[in-house]
């Protein structure tokens, strides 16, 4: 079974409870997010450059 991007963007987390974590943990934690958004700003660059790509086309 696929999943639809949209079914991804549509589905919301519930916040990590932070509580229980140590402050190592929270540092951790922290850095891990901010590698992920690296991540997903680089995959909105890719895709903007193959949107004007494809736009080009069509002018």
């Amino acid at each position: 079974m696929e999943i639809e991007e949209s079914e991804i963007s549509n589905k919301k987390k519930q916040p990590k409870d932070l509580t229980i974590l140590s402050i190592e943990d929270l540092k951790e934690y922290i850095n891990d997010l901010e590698i992920e958004i690296k991540r997903a700003e680089s995959m909105i660059n890719i895709k903007e450059k193959a949107r004007q790509g494809a736009e080009s086309v069509f002018k």
